[in-house]
């Protein structure tokens, strides 16, 4: 696929940036983007020299919503049949840890879209919020089941019913974000982060996070089996026998991912 509205890049070895890019439209996520990321998200995924992913827009906006002048007059069948929630699918199904790096608007669809990913790196210019209720629908790419698991009800419903925003440091101090930085800095410090992520052993991240995602859509008991299970599993990889003889040795362990 060409891309027309993202752009990717290799910032450090292991890392792939992908950058939303349609700055004039605040990077508004109309149906060809969306594609496009999904597409993007796919391929990434499958490349062995990939390790962790960073998702950005511009320091305006990571993205202001869902192309509104593209929807407005679609019908329920439309909108059901059309592969629109496609890009937001993709990046919450990637099998490696994916970093939000967030600045200016994100709201609708662009705050889903960085729910959607593990770890969420903002600006202290980052704005959050699900403003669907002010064109008579509702969030419905995660928004309010991402935001209940993590907030709580009460937070979630004025966000959801009362369009409530919320600046980079109340999403930090909510737990929503991991680390605000300077608008100078915070993809800088992204990168970094996802570099840190691409040193790791492959199969060890990516069965971590696994892990950690299956916590929100099982018990406890079945997690505790799951996660269980994949630490067990871990020790047929060669990149088990290297992390604990390097260990041992002092040495800095070599990576195969396998």
């Amino acid at each position: 696929m060409t891309y027309e509205y993202i752009l990717i890049e290799h910032p450090a070895p292991g890392v792939a940036l992908v950058r939303l890019n349609r700055p004039k439209q605040y990077n508004a996520l109309n149906l060809r983007l969306l594609q496009e990321l999904a597409h993007a998200f796919r391929t990434l995924d499958e490349d062995d020299d990939v390790r962790a992913i960073v998702l950005t827009g511009n320091d305006k906006a990571f993205a202001a919503g869902a192309d509104i002048k593209e929807m407005m007059d679609k019908t329920a069948v439309q909108m059901k049949n059309a592969p629109f929630i496609s890009g937001w699918d993709a990046v919450a199904l990637a099998k490696k840890p994916v970093i939000a790096a967030v600045s200016g608007y994100a709201l609708g669809g662009g705050a889903e879209l960085a729910w959607a990913c593990d770890i969420i790196i903002a600006s202290e210019t980052a704005v959050f919020g699900q403003p669907e209720i002010n064109l008579g629908i509702i969030p419905g790419a995660g928004g309010t089941q991402r935001l209940a698991r993590t907030l709580g009800k009460y937070l979630t419903m004025e966000i959801v019913l009362n369009d409530r925003r919320l600046t980079a440091a109340e999403a930090e101090r909510f737990g929503l974000v991991n680390h605000v930085f300077p608008v100078d800095t915070y993809l800088e410090e992204a990168i970094k982060m996802a570099a840190r992520l691409a040193s790791r052993a492959p199969l060890a991240l990516r069965f971590g996070k696994e892990a950690v995602l299956y916590a929100f859509n099982s018990t406890l008991d079945a997690g505790l089996q799951h996660e269980r299970l994949l630490f067990y599993t871990l020790f047929c990889t060669e990149d088990q026998k290297e992390g604990m003889h390097a260990f041992v040795e002092k040495r800095t362990p070599q990576w195969k991912g396998t």
